[in-house]
């Protein structure tokens, strides 16, 4: 695994994104193993209700903790001093903003959901994403930070294991569970998994420590983490819930799955990510350009192997129906028009994680936050007009014109900032 990582030059990113490879390579396995229990089981229709809320769910997800995980990450790789603090005002902050958003979530499902969909599925879906999924999340982070991520490889594969489990067992006894039978099963499953994860962080961090003091001058900081997250969230998945609303519940189910499989094919690129991401923060003190020339030697092997899923996603296409079933045949097509999307993200994502690692994280956002009324604009027209097919059209302009804005300001930036770092926070503003 080190011979083929050793272009980025660093042993310790080599060993990390290999870590990060195998756990979510183990965590695929796992999740296409109950990714398809859930999709045959529940059929199209009870399957896009479960995604509907899913997707609603995740739009508020990351103002949970108040971008308090990323806090860590960028001042723990600076200074590991800093580790237990961190880490308890994180777990803190993730605890008293997720029973918040869970009232929140609560309401505006009722408001904006079809009424077939049961208020059960919504709290227990928002019980399990928004408090126990982000306490698994926190702790991640942690050992993130400290780039430990054979640790951090090893939760991700737990959370997924302990739901496999659940559905396994659940159609076990039930052949034909309903979607509200199984968001029961998927908190109670993630809860088991978030007490072992917060029993794991105690051969980290050794003392649970809170600073308060920290949480009002790094609130903004962290708003503006938490807004560029949830903006991610909004037009990766607004379409979902967009899409039960002004279109049908088998159109989503259409669409959900070939996202999820599109998601998939991400996943070697985003083991990448995770491993560089303390780097950006280190050689962020210095200049934007530092941060840029970090990403673009990372660049060219994701890029290739992003080619390579666009391709095995246009060939392998008609294979969907097979595994998940003939109600999704429409699912191939889906699947084609969003082969594309691995390759666009993989642009947008390290010229991001650049801007985020020069203190640009504001700047970072406000692009977010355009691409994420963009898409919703988008959607509002096409999908009453054409359904999935709009979504999908949707999600591909919304991260081609993503990654375009990220390459602007990186151009921008360096222009303005040919031999010192400026000051990132009228930008920001």
């Amino acid at each position: 695994m080190n011979s083929l990582f050793s272009r980025y030059g660093n042993s310790v990113l080599a060993r990390n994104t290999g870590w990060m490879f195998l756990g979510q390579g183990l965590r695929l396995i796992i999740q296409a193993g109950y990714f398809i229990i859930i999709a045959r089981s529940l059929g199209v229709q009870q399957y896009g209700a479960f995604a509907a809320v899913t997707a609603m769910v995740a739009i508020f997800s990351p103002f949970v903790g108040l971008g308090s995980g990323s806090l860590m990450i960028k001042n723990v790789a600076r200074n590991r001093e800093l580790l237990e603090e961190y880490f308890g005002n994180g777990v803190l902050m993730t605890l008293i903003t997720g029973l918040m958003g869970v009232a929140i979530v609560i309401v505006i499902c009722q408001l904006t959901l079809p009424t077939s969909i049961g208020k059960a599925i919504i709290l227990m879906i928002a019980l399990s994403d928004l408090v126990c999924y982000r306490l698994i999340i926190i702790t991640e982070f942690a050992f993130q930070s400290v780039e430990m991520l054979g640790r951090t490889a090893q939760l991700n594969v737990l959370t997924s294991a302990a739901r496999f489990i659940g559905i396994a067992v659940t159609v076990a006894v039930v052949p034909h569970p309903t979607a509200e039978l199984w968001s029961f099963v998927y908190a109670g499953s993630t809860a088991c998994a978030a007490a072992i994860s917060l029993l794991c962080s105690s051969t980290l961090v050794k003392s649970f420590k809170l600073a308060p003091h920290r949480i009002p001058g790094e609130l903004l900081e962290g708003l503006y983490f938490s807004g560029g997250e949830s903006a991610r969230t909004i037009y990766n998945d607004v379409d979902k819930t967009m899409l039960a609303r002004l279109s049908t519940l088998g159109a989503n189910g259409i669409y959900s799955a070939a996202y999820r499989l599109a998601d998939v094919a991400f996943i070697p690129v985003s083991s990448v990510l995770y491993a560089a991401y303390p780097g950006f923060f280190r050689h962020g003190q210095n200049t934007i350009q530092a941060s840029y020339e970090y990403a673009k030697r990372l660049l060219p092997r994701p890029l290739a192997f992003s080619l390579l899923a666009f391709v095995g996603l246009l060939m392998g296409a008609p294979l969907v129906p097979k595994i998940l079933g003939g109600e999704y045949l429409r699912t191939v097509e889906a699947l084609r028009w969003l082969s594309l999307l691995p390759l666009l993200k993989t642009v947008h994502y390290f010229l991001a994680d650049a801007l985020s690692g020069t203190g640009y994280q504001g700047l970072r956002m406000c692009l977010q936050i355009v691409v994420a009324g963009f898409n919703v604009l988008l959607n509002l027209w096409v999908i009453p007009a054409y359904s999935w097919r709009g979504a999908a059209w949707s999600s591909l302009a919304s991260d081609g014109l993503l990654a375009a804005l990220m390459w602007i300001a990186i151009i921008t930036l360096r222009r303005r900032q040919p031999a010192s770092k400026i000051d990132p926070a009228p930008i920001a503003a």
